[in-house]
Formats: C-alpha cells, structure tokens, sequence
C-alpha cells in the first residue's frame, strides 16, 4: 500500500446537504439553463437565480466567480441528472447526449415525490462505477467498494459498524486496486489500539499524522471529507448514522450484499455514463432478488412482532414486489419513529444543546470523539423545526402520532430532510383535553410579520375549526419582532363565512422556551399541562398591554413560571451556556 493516498469525494464540500440537490434541481429544469450551464456568465446568472429561489444564500454578493453553479452542475453531472462534459479521449459527447441537457433519469429524478423514491434515485447513481483508479483504465463505485469492507467487517466481528475515524482513514482514502483483506486487517488493528489508548483525541491525530505522510494535501481532509462523504452515502437509504460513523440499515441488509463489489470495472467511461444518465438497474429490479429482500424484511418484522398487511397486493412482477416492500419499510419507518418519541424524554438535554446551536445561528457541539451533534448554518430553518418536534416529543402525552405531528421529512436517522411546505401549520400537537399548534421561523427582520403574521393566524384558525377542543398558538423564533407581537396580541381572524375568531397566539423567543423546557425537566414536571399553563400566563395580559410591553410582560412571566417550577431561576445566558451543558450532561 505505497500508493499514494487520494480521497474520493461523492459530495462536494460547498454541497453539503445532498437533500437540498432536488430543489436545486428543480429549479435548474425550469430555467433557461438547460443545456447552457457552462461559461462563466451563465454560472454567475444560475447562480443568482439559486440565491433568488432561496436555495443558496450568497450573503452580498460573497461569491462573484459563479463557484457556487459549477459546484451544483458537478452534483447534477455526477448524479446523472444532466449529461457530464466527455473528454475527448473517451468518446464524442454527440454519442452520449448533449452538455448540460437533462436525462432521462434527471426526468424521473424530477418525478420522486417521496422520500424513498428520492433516496432510490441516488442509490442508482451511487452504484454506477464512475470514478477512475490510477491505471487509467477502470472505474468503481466509493458506494459498491464500501459496502464490500462493512460486509468484510461483518464477517470478522458480527457488525457492519464502521467509525469516523476508520472511515476517515481507511474507507475514502481506499478503492478496489487495494486488498479487501489488508484494509479491514488495517480497520481492525486501528480499532483494537483505539480502544486501549488513554485519550482518544490524540490518538486520533497521531494516526492522522502517519497515514498523511503518503497524503498531499491538508490532513484536516481526512475527517471534514468523512462528514460529508458519509452524509452523501447515507442518502443512498443503505447506510445509516452509527455514533458518527456508518452501518448498514437492517433492512436493506440482502441488497447490500448484492451491490457489494471489491473489484473495479474496465467498462470505458462513456458506457458509465449512459447508463448513468438513463438510469443504472438495481438487483431489486430482478423478481428472484426483490422476492429475496421482501421475505427477509417480513422475517425482521416477524421477529420484532410488527404487524403488516400485503394481502391485498399482487406479488407477481419486481415493480409489484418492490411496492410490497416499501408498504413494509413504511410501517417499520412508522415503527422506529415511535420507539424513538418514546425515548426523547431522555434526550431533553441534547435537545436543549440544539435550541442553543439555533440560537447561535449553527455551529457544532463535540462531547467526545465518537459523539457530537450540529446545526448547519444554512439548514436552520429545519432544525428549529426538527428541535422543537423533538422537545414537543420530549413533553409527551400526545394523543397524535409523531409522524402525525410533523409536516417535514425525515432521514432514516430521524434527522431532517428539508423544512415543512407551506400550507399547513407546523407541529400539530394534540393532547387529551387541547392542542397546541407550533409555529417557527428563522425570519427575525422586520419582514417576520409579513411573512408569518397571515399564514400562522390562518393555520391556527383551520385548527380551531378542525378540533373539538381548545387550540393554543405558539410562535417560537430566535427574535420576535414588535409588528409580529402586535399582530398576534389581537389574534383576529374572519373565516371563509365572515365568522369573527379571537385567536390564542404566545410569542416566545427560542431562547424563553429554552428556558422553560429546561426548568420543566431539571423538576421533573414536564407535561404539557405545564406548557398550556405558560401559554395562558403569557397571553393573560395582552388586552391591557402594548405589544412593546406585552413583550416584556411575556419575558417575565416565563421567568416567573420557571421560578416557580424550580425554586430558582434557572435561565443561563449564552457564555455561560457551555459550562450549564456540561454541568447537565
């Protein structure tokens, strides 16, 4: 293994959110950028419009050499979404379809309208052998070559786990003209001296240190490419989140060891390519294969005692099986989402972290070298989402499901795919004897109420009609604006009928809910009683008061409830906010 190290890249580093492609896409496929998304002034006018579409924030004009579009083009090239520039030596780009026009299978990419449709997409792309190996001569595909050292692995140690430091170390920096057997030989020894080694963080360096002798570039590579690698390979819907490394998802377990490949392909490029561009077969497309994987998904099922129901469905063509199988991956989706609601109860102290990262506007929180949680900067709007979902969870005594709860998507590590559409309101919480619908944004100019005033009025309006029982509002953002406030200090809605509504809306600032979650936990009285009393307190006062004033009024009542509840305040301010987390961890 003298040869030296190259990292292969299935992402990009200014793409690092592969969920945000389909959007991006979208948009590309209704613009007069088909076919014309080379040259520097179409990058720069795609990427404006990307910034336009709010798909990008290209904070006052930072990026001026169009860098952000041909990063896109890379992704929508590489994915098979539109055809990829063919060099010369290896075919006519007439022969595979013309630069920069969309697909076929950018067609049917355009087409999945739901999740597990997306994620089928990019496992097909995944599995097309479209890197080159430094013969020049063969191809392979990072997902295929992974698959193959998590199954080796397996083998040897009963699990496929595989961790970001033997990732970082010997899965991107690794490809087919290396020995399977010597590079999980390698992933075992570093795991065996890892687990005797006093203090892990060091020990993390010093490997990077030696295995960067034989790599060019920056070693901090090593681990910021493994974020995002593995993040790109989990959309694939085969891999999934283990501590901050990978395993491969249960389910998918059988078609994981058809995908698996060790050895590389001497199919020249250009064949790649069309069948990446028309959209690469998958085993389950075979009867014999999809058959297979159904019936260990039922044995899975079985055995956690999980009832299904495929009756209805014809079993007699691979399309009709793979329609039984997803109505199954549905209901163990459905399944995991339920024991994982079960368990946020516990987690209410990592939920506090994220309100603290939002607050901040993103960043990261590193407990220790396997565990660690972020917020990226630009994917803020569904985190606060995704945190709040979480603490609502956390509260419990819903009647509703926690799918039932939530208008966005989520991955299968129960992290979030985008924000909710419009159209509906946010978090639906339905308990006993009332429901609190929960609204969020990130919005904290003066445009909030513009933007949010109507909608949240709107959604909670639909709600009161809908329920038979009480509906409380909560607006949670990083800043509520004084017009938001005033806005819903009224809370006056007409219906369709010119029926006269008088709206419960709380504002709440992120960091007062924050503070009131925390306190309901530390006395071990969070229900949502406590939560509804809050609301009243809050709202008690905006008929005799200002919406300046109400805001302070609110301030202060939380702080009186949390008081209450506690004994003491317990509010900690964002300096202090690390030493309180550590302290509650």
């Amino acid at each position: 293994m003298k040869e030296q190290i190259k990292i292969w890249l299935v992402g990009n580093t200014g793409l690092r959110n592969p969920n945000r492609i389909q959007e991006g896409f979208s948009v590309f496929a209704n613009s007069a950028f088909v076919g014309h998304l080379h040259g520097r002034e179409n990058e720069l006018r795609f990427m404006n419009l990307l910034d336009e579409k709010g798909i990008i924030q290209n904070t006052e004009g930072k990026d001026s050499s169009g860098s952000h579009a041909r990063k896109w083009r890379l992704m929508f090239a590489r994915n098979g979404l539109i055809y990829p520039q063919l060099q010369k030596k290896d075919g006519r780009q007439e022969d595979l379809g013309a630069l920069d026009d969309i697909t076929p299978f950018g067609r049917s990419f355009l087409k999945a309208d739901t999740y597990p449709a997306v994620q089928e997409c990019y496992l097909r792309a995944m599995s097309v052998e479209q890197f080159p190996i430094t013969d020049g001569t063969h191809y392979f595909s990072p997902l295929r070559w992974l698959l193959a050292i998590m199954l080796e692995l397996e083998k040897r140690t009963g699990s496929s786990e595989l961790s970001r430091i033997e990732f970082a170390l010997w899965g991107h920096t690794t490809n087919p003209s290396y020995s399977l057997q010597e590079v999980v030989d390698n992933i075992l020894d570093l795991r065996q001296r890892r687990a005797t080694a006093p203090a892990k963080r060091p020990f993390d360096k010093e490997e990077i240190v030696k295995r960067g002798k034989n790599y060019d570039k920056k070693p901090d590579n090593f681990l910021d490419y493994s974020d995002m690698n593995m993040r790109y390979l989990r959309i694939s819907g085969i891999f999934q989140r283990k501590g901050r490394g990978l395993v491969i998802v249960p389910a998918k377990h059988v078609l994981a060891e058809k995908l698996a490949k060790a050895s590389a392909s001497s199919a020249p490029i250009i064949e790649q390519y069309k069948l990446l561009c028309t959209g690469a077969p998958l085993p389950t497309d075979n009867a014999e294969v999809a058959k297979a994987l159904l019936n260990d998904l039922i044995q899975q099922m079985k055995e956690r005692h999980i009832l299904y129901d495929i009756s209805d469905l014809p079993l007699n063509t691979p399309a009709e099986i793979n329609i039984a199988r997803q109505r199954l991956e549905n209901v163990l989706a459905q399944t995991d989402e339920i024991q994982y609601a079960n368990n946020q109860c516990n987690q209410w102290r990592e939920i506090r972290d994220y309100m603290t990262l939002l607050i901040r506007g993103g960043g990261k929180f590193v407990y220790d070298e396997d565990n660690a949680i972020e917020v990226p900067k630009d994917e803020t709007p569904a985190y606060l989402e995704w945190t709040l979902w979480r603490a609502a969870l956390a509260i419990n005594h819903m009647v509703n499901k926690p799918y039932e709860v939530r208008g966005f998507k989520l991955d299968s590590d129960f992290l979030p795919v985008s924000a909710a559409g419009g159209g509906k309101g946010d978090l639906y919480c339905e308990f006993r004897d009332f429901t609190i619908l929960t609204e969020v944004t990130m919005s904290t100019s003066s445009r909030q109420e513009a933007m949010e005033g109507e909608p949240v009025r709107r959604h909670i309006s639909d709600a009161v009609l809908k329920y038979d029982k009480p509906v409380y509002g909560m607006f949670i953002a990083i800043h509520i604006d004084t017009n938001t406030a005033e806005t819903f200090r009224h809370g006056i809605w007409y219906t369709k009928d010119d029926v006269r509504q008088r709206l419960d809306i709380v504002p709440l600032t992120l960091e007062q809910f924050q503070r009131y979650f925390v306190a309901m936990f530390k006395a071990n009285e969070a229900n949502p009683e406590k939560l509804r009393e809050l609301i009243v307190k809050c709202e008690s006062h905006r008929d005799i008061l200002e919406a300046p004033a109400w805001k302070q009024y609110i301030n202060t009542a939380v702080s009186e409830k949390v008081s209450e509840i506690t004994g003491k305040i317990t509010a900690c301010s964002d300096s202090e906010e690390l030493l309180c987390r550590q302290e509650l961890l």
